[in-house]
């Protein structure tokens, strides 16, 4: 179900309404069959491990299990959909690990906090924030974490 018209309590963040130690955690994502087979269409990664159950039943994984992309892509779903977010910016870049297997039936969440933040030195006008983040399972397993590094709007007149 695509959802349009998420309704936010709280205004978006310039960088500088952003305080190293900020946190949030994300509502909840339910993996499926269904959004796993069209990550696989969307990507055309079509490995069996993701697409075939006899396969993925009869591996390692003694499952079917979403790509570690896949995960990825929640995480930073998840993030948008948080109270304490930012004016869209640039992202720029991200270092992520897997560290578990997600399967057909997890419910994640994602939990973040701004780590660092600095002014740009190349762009007056932008700041840059660090944002370690975990994604989680119903079990309180963290499945992957990394960081994600953004390029924010500072707020007009203050630099």
């Amino acid at each position: 179900m695509l959802r349009t018209n998420i309704q936010f309590q709280t205004p978006e963040r310039y960088w500088d309404d952003a305080r190293e130690g900020d946190s949030c955690t994300s509502l909840t994502y339910a993996v499926t069959k269904e959004r796993i087979l069209a990550y696989a269409d969307l990507t055309g990664d079509h490995t069996p491990v993701h697409v075939d159950e006899a396969y993925a039943n009869a591996s390692h994984f003694g499952a079917l299990v979403a790509h570690g992309l896949f995960g990825l892509s929640i995480a930073d779903g998840l993030k948008t959909q948080c109270e304490y977010r930012f004016l869209p910016g640039m992202s720029l870049g991200w270092t992520w690990d897997f560290l578990l297997p997600i399967k057909v039936g997890d419910v994640l969440h994602v939990a973040f906090r701004v780590g660092s933040m600095r002014p740009s030195n190349s762009k007056p006008g932008w700041g840059i924030v660090v944002l370690p983040s975990e994604l989680i399972n119903q079990r309180g397993e963290v499945v992957q974490k990394g960081e994600h590094r953004l390029m924010i709007p500072r707020r007009p007149g203050t630099y």
